[in-house]
């Protein structure tokens, strides 16, 4: 197996973040101008999605593994907020 050159590596990470960060103001746009609350949930929770994949993109980048730790706790606090808010619009309370 060969190595992958450094240069597209870098080109190649640099692109998906400019992709993940247009995905994210395109959900931004479904947050304000959702139709429905699930609709803006499901938003939410992509932006979470979004901003784990950035942070992994970046340690990749910038050869940190801070990054990572901190992807995976965003990761958590993203599913646990929006497990709350979806429990929230369906029963109308988080905690009985």
């Amino acid at each position: 197996m060969t190595e992958a050159d450094p240069a597209f590596l870098e080109t190649a990470i640099r692109a998906a973040l400019v992709l993940v960060s247009g995905l994210c103001v395109l959900c931004s746009y479904r947050v304000i101008h959702g139709p429905t609350n699930p609709d803006r949930v499901v938003a939410l929770d992509a932006i979470a999605t979004n901003v784990v994949a950035i942070a992994v993109l970046f340690a990749l980048l910038t050869d940190r593994g801070l990054f990572v730790t901190v992807s995976l706790v965003l990761a958590i606090i993203g599913f646990i907020a929006t497990v709350a808010v979806a429990k929230y619009v369906t029963e109308g309370e988080v905690i009985e």
